[in-house]
Order: C-alpha cells, then structure tokens, then sequence
C-alpha cells in the first residue's frame, strides 16, 4: 500500500471514528418483510418476497448494511436496490453491493480493490468472480440493478470501498 493510500485510509477512520459516535441510526432488520401482509394466508410474507426476487439493502454513514442476508429464487430475475441511507458523499463514505462467485476469497478481492479507484473500486482483474454490482453511490443515493442467478447456492456480497469489507458483508442465498 502506497503512502498516499495509507494518509486517505489514516484520515477516512478519523472522520469515521468521529462521525460514529453518538446517536445511532436504527432502521428494522428486513423492512419489507415486517410491512407486507399476505391477504391469500397461504404465503408468509417472506416468501412472497423472496419469489418476486425484489430486493433492498441499505447502507449506512456507520459502515454497515442493515441486514447480512438475502434471499432469492434461482432461474428468476432478481432486482436489487441498495439505498445509500447516509449523508456523507461518496469520496468519503461511498457504498456499492458487489456479488460474488461462491469460493471467492474476499479478503483477496478486497485488497485488490482499493487499488481500483479508478473503475469505483471494482478490480477489472476480478471480472470473473463477479456476478453483479452496484454502481458506487453516496449519501442519499441509489441504485438498482438486475440480473439472474441460475445456480442454487450461497454467494457472497461485499461494499468494495477500501476497509469497508470488514463491516460490510453477507450472502446472497439462492434456493
């Protein structure tokens, strides 16, 4: 790591050591889960969910998602929106939602990550063990992308901005 990196990581947990202290943001676990009801009584509304294969995840000014786990159906189209629920711009706090090959070594890509600035952190090296990502956003933005998973299996999704993947990571199980 060069020293120019090293002074930007250095001043990034500064700003992050004083911005996350005090009152902390609280947003429910899955929210379109607790929200929907089912009318037929016949589907929990976590299925009802799930087989759309509409998902939303938010990221935060505190380095975190607000859930560690999503769920979809494979062979079918999945949508996934992640919401930048922060305030803080993306030069110092950007998101994105990179999704894995199962078996990536995420710690690897990672490293390589944060020498990719230039494409938003996302390594052209490690095209092949990506499946998908979002774009990087910051506070008050989002994205949404789409895309299928035809493979039944549990697959990986980081925040690829440099020192974020020790915080901000999950899977994406596919049934």
């Amino acid at each position: 790591m060069n020293t120019k990196t090293k002074i930007s990581v250095l001043i990034l947990m500064g700003f992050l050591a004083v911005t996350s202290c005090g009152k902390k943001e609280t947003t429910p676990a899955e929210p379109t889960e607790t929200t929907e009801t089912s009318t037929e009584g016949e589907q929990a509304p976590a299925a009802a969910a799930t087989e759309e294969n509409v998902l939303v995840i938010e990221g935060n000014d505190q380095m975190q998602f607000n859930v560690n786990e999503l769920k979809a159906v494979a062979g079918k189209p999945i949508k996934l929106t992640l919401k930048h629920v922060g305030k803080i711009p993306k030069e110092a706090m950007g998101h994105n939602l990179v999704i894995l090959q199962e078996g990536t070594d995420q710690a690897a890509f990672a490293l390589k990550a944060n020498d990719a600035k230039a494409t938003d952190y996302i390594p052209e090296s490690e095209k092949a063990s990506i499946i998908a990502h979002t774009k990087l956003i910051g506070g008050g933005e989002e994205d949404t992308i789409e895309f299928t998973i035809d493979k039944k299996g549990s697959y990986p999704f980081i925040c690829s901005f440099p020192g974020h993947v020790a915080m901000m990571k999950g899977v994406l199980i596919v049934e």
